[in-house]
């Protein structure tokens, strides 16, 4: 009997570790599926396969974290994110405070608040992964716990807004929001970048994530969101300049990551 007690909990173990696999799987598909139901269904579709992603990519994130992290800790910090970058996107978007002033369009539903339900998850999405470039490139570093922890909060609102030089300019091209203002950033002013290393520093505190990440599956979501990002941006939607600038930042960190972290396992 103890042995088929301790058999049915390794086939758990098991299956619970395929999990965040196949979900990666599931998201891999969706984003190369992004561009062919955009040229097949149209510009229609685009929303509802861009939700498919953010979805699975939030599903694939909390999975990996689920190898290290309790369910009651991955739960605290999904909601608190969720909450954190809703009250964050109502207020951006009423008072013009922290990115500037804009406005969302009819095109991403369902809304709360006249926020986009999808925005939060997206917040959520990137967060796991620029906690693992910033553990990689900060670990590293020497020096007291308090200037190691102020600089892991800042490499990865660094980290994490990279992302946003792709994706601004990108959705502000589909007419998922509308800046009221052009910038000097292809139109998007440069507050909106202050704004987002703001809020995600802010999510960053209030989860602070200690050193037990699973940081090679959540680099590797940095790295492929980085790869469909470039490609999409410069190939698909025919933004090269943005494609460049976007691919560079998050390359870059991408390679320090890597560079960094290799060196401190030697």
């Amino acid at each position: 009997m103890n042995s088929l007690a301790a058999r049915l909990r390794s086939l758990q173990f098991e299956r619970a570790d395929r999990l965040p696999f196949a979900l990666l799987i599931g998201w891999l598909l969706a984003m190369i599926g992004l561009p062919i139901a955009r040229w097949l269904l149209g510009d229609s579709a685009t929303p509802i396969a861009l939700s498919i992603g953010v979805i699975f990519q939030v599903a694939v994130g909390l999975a990996f974290l689920h190898q290290r992290w309790s369910a009651l800790r991955i739960a605290l910090t999904a909601l608190s994110a969720i909450a954190l970058g809703w009250t964050i996107e109502w207020i951006g978007h009423r008072t013009g405070f922290p990115f500037g002033f804009y406005s969302y369009t009819e095109r991403l539903q369902p809304q709360l608040g006249g926020v986009p339900i999808l925005i939060p998850l997206a917040w959520l999405m990137m967060l796991p992964p620029a906690w693992a470039v910033a553990f990689s490139i900060t670990q590293p570093l020497a020096g007291r716990p308090l200037m190691r922890r102020l600089a892991f909060i800042a490499v990865s609102a660094l980290a994490f807004t990279a992302w946003d030089l792709f994706l601004d300019p990108l959705l502000v091209s589909w007419d998922f929001w509308r800046w009221q203002e052009r910038g000097a950033y292809f139109s998007i002013p440069l507050s909106n970048y202050g704004g987002w290393l703001l809020a995600s520093g802010l999510m960053t505190a209030l989860a602070m994530p200690r050193a037990d990440l699973p940081r090679q599956p959540l680099l590797f979501l940095y790295g492929a969101t980085w790869f469909f990002m470039t490609g999409g941006v410069i190939f698909f939607w025919n933004l090269p300049s943005e494609g460049a600038v976007g691919s560079a930042a998050m390359g870059g960190f991408l390679l320090a990551a890597l560079w960094l972290g290799r060196e401190h396992k030697r």
